[in-house]
């Protein structure tokens, strides 16, 4: 099985769960995306106001299998490792003057009828335009290696910007960045909003494309991912970037 999508091979099976426990975690996906700051408890105050009887030890197992950041960390990827390091947040009111300054990237929860699969982007702040994307099946970390490389090859940002996940502290990833002269940067523990333009794609990828198509497996997910980034960097405006689009910002076009 494929870990990764690629333009070639890209058909696969999402990862699986039980029909309850995906329609939970289809609830949860829905209130992190409008509220990325809630925690375990909160959610299941949600989902028994919902009418869903669940308790907090399921839901957090569910967050941490969606790989969602909030006052905990990310599920086992987050465990430290004696051969991980973790770095300082080199944002905190700092002025991000122009495109290739600043990177950020993360994971997000995608549900597939049946299942679910992982979609990973590297965005530039200035510009929001994305760089890269590559959806998974798994939380391995070499479809997060395989969208910086292809990063890369398009520019060098001076800061790149992740949370503590274990692909971002990973031994393959950290020394890639380090080799080429990038200062690496993480979100605090439990700091959802420190890397608030990546939360920000994610809620326009799940509410303009993710939540309005439902796709019925891993080859639509693909398929509808790679017309919408597309448009997202070609074609819609954005008012913070006086209605310019990205990819206008970030090549200055």
């Amino acid at each position: 099985m494929l870990a990764w999508v690629s333009k070639t091979a890209y058909y696969y099976e999402p990862a699986s769960e039980t029909p309850e426990n995906l329609l939970y975690m289809e609830l949860i996906d829905g209130l992190y995306t409008r509220h990325p700051f809630y925690g375990s408890r909160r959610m299941v105050v949600e989902l028994n106001r919902l009418g869903h009887s669940v308790n907090r030890k399921r839901v957090s197992r569910l967050m941490r299998q969606m790989g969602i950041e909030t006052f905990y960390p990310k599920p086992k990827l987050s465990i430290a490792s004696k051969e991980t390091k973790k770095y300082p947040y080199l944002l905190r009111d700092v002025a991000v003057t122009n495109p290739d300054h600043v990177w950020s990237s993360d994971i997000t929860y995608i549900r597939v009828k049946g299942g679910f699969l992982y979609l990973m982007a590297i965005i530039d702040w200035f510009s929001r335009y994305v760089l890269s994307w590559r959806l998974s099946n798994t939380m391995d970390v070499d479809f997060c290696i395989d969208g910086l490389e292809e990063a890369l090859r398009k520019g060098r940002p001076s800061i790149f910007n992740t949370d503590q996940g274990a692909q971002f502290t990973s031994i393959e990833f950290t020394p890639l960045l380090e080799r080429n002269n990038v200062k690496i940067s993480m979100d605090g523990k439990g700091r959802a909003l420190d890397n608030i333009f990546i939360e920000r794609l994610w809620r326009t990828v799940k509410y303009e494309e993710v939540y309005i198509k439902r796709y019925e497996n891993g080859t639509s997910a693909y398929e509808g991912l790679n017309t919408f980034f597309p448009f997202y960097n070609e074609h819609r405006p954005h008012q913070s970037l006086d209605y310019k689009t990205p990819k206008e910002v970030y090549f200055g076009v």
